[in-house]
């Protein structure tokens, strides 16, 4: 037989089947209940997730059909893909001590990472010396950097210029960048092999505290000069880091994340090219820092996304081709970790990471299991670290270039996720820019709007926080949160600085009071150069601050935009039925009334005392009763409160009302719930004496906040 005879036989063997035909099928099996309903799930972003992506969907897409390295850069910023080089392996730093933060760094870089990520903590990038900054400010979630002391305790074994260095300064780069090259000069490091980003932020500090400690104008002048500066002394040292992971640990959804992103950065170039940087320069000295959450397909497709709007950005402003690629700096969501349960916080960092490579992330901070509940230490952040290993090593993600490319999921989303970003990046320059929207109260009002519906969605449990809303460890010992105490924190380094200052080798003499003069009174081209000068002599942080900045106002005050953990009022209950026990000497009780054979009502038994362990509540749900004597006597035994009653439907008909009555009859405070929906028969089970109705329609959030305030657990 001919081959073309073989294949018309196979054609006809497997006929082609169209949508319409699935569809059917699917709806077939559904058993009358509704298609769209059951299969087509809504998105924050405002546009449904699909059962089936076809063909037919990217069809009209020209993304879809490019090339890695090439024109729109969804599919990737380079040609080659991560076939060269892998993302950087760029973990945080959060330690509180210069000592403490070197150990962490040579731990890290021993173990592979090839990007050094120090964390500042407020007073640092606020350019204030310990003496001078409140308590909670000294070291908190960051190093403290005072001195160019500091900077070499820190950075003791580090070779320098054979690692990349990121720094998140936010307002206070201008100061951390002339740190960064009097220390290169004392260890004879050239500049010009100096790589990374000093990462200033200002409008990033401004929406994350609500205030700046300098005006924006001001702010925009210092980085500006930084920028210039860096062009020249250290190209291969970026300057600006814009920072997502505000909007997405807010609560947005993807699309306000990218459009946010995108009218963060076009502010940056406006407010630089005005002062005189040519806008290819302003998109070199660029890092973009995305959070990646669990929507697996909408996360990969959002960082394909923001590469394509931002291409679209700069050729609007005449870029060459060399000048579009970005880099994207992924880190793992705050928003959707949990302090309950916390080892589940490594499969989530793991799927998220998976996403943010296979979205095309430049480098990537893996987050900790523990970092929501303390300062990671060797074991979580080993972790972590590995995952970036496991990906790259084991998965072989480096292998294949854009391999989530034509999928018709992915690059559909990927589409959507840009449109809807673009009409809000409209949306927000119309309105004059990021800033005035932001003063306005426009974003923090839109983000706000997204974060009641995540919340909302996951009260009622349709969205899962594994271990904490669904699925909770009932027998869970948590984890010990090792507070510091910043307080302490604070006078150890108050106590160092004092210090420094009487020490001899500080030339307090008019030498350096010179220097500092002429920062304040300088040009700008030489600012940077006198300010490197003056640490290398002995001067702190807050003296050079004070001599860049002058007397200046601080920025408007605006509505900060929180961090906001949506697994927390969860937390708050566990931690309430846990305080109650601590007093009383018992968690509030639950007796589960299990009536009639165990095959009638144990799948609806086993999801009942879930429902239940998810507020903190000690369910007594091992043993089947079949007389009302037994159940009054278990409740009088049992010290519980409440009667919780599982059968199976046929029992509920003749049964619910007969045991209600049985019970108030009894013990009148008992609060009976019946495991269910009552649909008719809710009113003559109510006048029977049942209190209320638990099953998976019920707002789970408030049904068990109302509980434990009906029996007075705070």
């Amino acid at each position: 037989m001919a081959q073309s005879e073989i294949e018309l036989e196979l054609k006809n063997l497997f006929p082609a089947h169209t949508y319409a035909d699935w569809k059917a099928a699917a709806e077939d099996l559904l058993k009358g209940k509704p298609f769209e309903k059951v299969l087509v799930t809504p998105t924050f972003e405002g546009f449904d997730l699909q059962p089936i992506y076809r063909k037919d969907d990217i069809r009209e897409l020209t993304h879809a059909r490019s090339m890695p390295g090439f024109t729109q850069f969804a599919r990737c910023a380079n040609a080659a893909g991560y076939t060269v080089r892998r993302w950087k392996v760029s973990q945080e730093l959060p330690q509180s001590l210069p000592e403490e933060l070197n150990r962490a760094a040579l731990l890290d870089l021993k173990g592979e990472a090839d990007e050094l990520n120090i964390l500042l903590d407020p007073a640092t990038r606020k350019g204030l010396d310990p003496d001078s900054a409140g308590a909670t400010e000294v070291g908190a979630c960051g190093v403290s950097l005072t001195t160019l002391k500091d900077l070499e305790k820190a950075l003791d074994g580090v070779v320098l210029d054979a690692v990349s260095l990121f720094s998140q300064s936010g307002a206070g780069s201008q100061a951390i960048y002339a740190m960064l090259t009097a220390y290169c000069a004392k260890k004879g490091i050239q500049l010009s092999k100096v790589q990374g980003n000093i990462g200033g932020d200002p409008i990033g500090d401004w929406m994350r505290n609500g205030s700046l400690p300098v005006s924006l104008a001001k702010a925009f002048d210092e980085l500006a000069a930084t920028t210039r500066t860096a062009q020249a002394k250290t190209p291969s040292m970026g300057t600006v880091f814009v920072d997502a992971n505000i909007f997405h640990n807010a609560g947005s959804s993807a699309a306000q994340e990218a459009a946010y992103l995108l009218a963060e950065a076009v502010e940056y170039v406006r407010q630089l090219n005005q002062r005189g940087i040519p806008v290819e320069v302003i998109a070199r000295s660029m890092r973009f820092g995305v959070g990646v959450g669990s929507s697996y397909f909408l996360e990969i497709a959002k960082l394909r996304a923001i590469r394509m709007l931002w291409a679209r950005v700069l050729e609007a402003y005449g870029c060459a081709i060399e000048d579009l690629p970005i880099h994207i700096h992924a880190r793992t969501s705050i928003a959707n970790k949990t302090v309950l349960d916390p080892y589940v916080n490594m499969l989530r960092v793991t799927t998220e990471a998976f996403s943010a490579v296979l979205g095309g992330c430049d480098s990537m901070h893996v987050g900790p299991f523990d970092e929501v509940v303390r300062l990671p230490d060797d074991f979580s952040r080993r972790i972590a670290r590995n995952v970036h290993f496991i990906l790259s090593e084991e998965c072989d993600l480096t292998k294949v270039i854009d391999p989530a490319g034509g999928s018709y999921a992915v690059e559909k989303l990927t589409d959507q996720i840009a449109a809807e970003s673009w009409k809000l990046f409209q949306a927000i320059e119309a309105k004059g820019g990021l800033i005035a929207a932001l003063k306005e109260g426009f974003i923090q009002k839109e983000i706000a709007g997204i974060a009641s519906k995540r919340k909302g969605a996951y009260a009622r449990r349709k969205d899962v926080i594994v271990g904490t809303n669904q699925y909770p460890n009932a027998t869970e010992k948590t984890l010990d949160p090792r507070t510091p105490d910043y307080a302490a924190i604070q006078r150890k380094r108050a106590e160092a600085v004092a210090g420094h200052r009487e020490s001899a080798e500080v030339e307090a003499s008019g030498a350096l009071m010179e220097v500092l003069s002429s920062i304040l009174n300088g040009k700008d081209a030489d600012k940077l150069e006198s300010a490197s000068k003056a640490f290398a002599m002995g001067a702190t942080l807050g003296e050079v601050t004070k001599a860049l900045r002058g007397d200046t106002q601080a920025a408007e005050s605006i509505e900060a935009l929180p961090v906001r953990r949506f697994a927390e009022p969860f937390e708050k209950l566990r931690q309430a039925a846990q305080a109650h026990a601590e007093k009383t000497g018992t968690l509030p009780r639950i007796l589960q009334v299990n009536w009639g054979p165990s095959r009638g009502y144990r799948l609806r038994a086993d999801w009942t005392s879930g429902f239940y362990q998810v507020g903190g509540f000690e369910v007594l749900n091992d043993k089947d009763f079949g007389s009302i004597e037994d159940i009054q006597a278990a409740l009088q035994s049992s010290g519980a409160k409440i009667a919780v009653i599982t059968s199976s439907d046929e029992a509920y008909v003749t049964q619910v009302e007969v045991i209600a009555k049985a019970i108030k009859a009894h013990a009148p405070d008992i609060h009976v719930v019946v495991a269910g929906a009552p649909g008719e028969t809710e009113a003559a089970w109510r006048a029977a004496g049942v209190d209320d109705f638990v099953n998976v329609r019920v707002n789970a959030y408030d049904a068990l906040a109302g509980l434990q305030s009906k029996l007075g657990v705070s």
